[in-house]
């Protein structure tokens, strides 16, 4: 699949699934996630931070695939730990879904997560 229809996939979209291999055991598992796509890049905000599973899971294998309806698309995450940048993110997903939302639903705030589109 093509970046650019998978991209257009995500029009109108407030959550995409990631699925990612387990850290430990190997095998894979799916997890819905909101998102920020922004200039061929995508951004994950981990609702517990660096104490997400799927987050720690990234950091040893960074290769995921993201899946929107039946489109999907093979990727490689870039954790964001400097606050400044992770601020960046915040504010993108405050501006996509809402401040309070934001507030609400995320515990712990201290990564990010950055996916480059070839």
């Amino acid at each position: 699949m093509s970046v650019k229809d998978f991209l257009k996939a995500l029009t109108n979209k407030g959550e995409l699934e990631i699925t990612v291999k387990g850290r430990r055991t190997q095998k894979t598992y799916s997890t819905p996630v909101w998102f920020v796509d922004q200039k061929n890049r995508i951004y994950l905000l981990p609702v517990k931070g660096s104490d997400t599973n799927w987050y720690k899971n990234i950091r040893i294998n960074p290769n995921m695939m993201l899946t929107v309806g039946k489109k999907s698309l093979q990727v490689k995450a870039k954790p964001i730990e400097e606050p400044n940048q992770v601020k960046e993110v915040i504010k993108l997903f405050g501006a996509k879904y809402g401040a309070d939302e934001i507030e609400r639903w995320y515990t712990k705030l201290d990564v990010a997560v950055e996916i480059p589109l070839p």
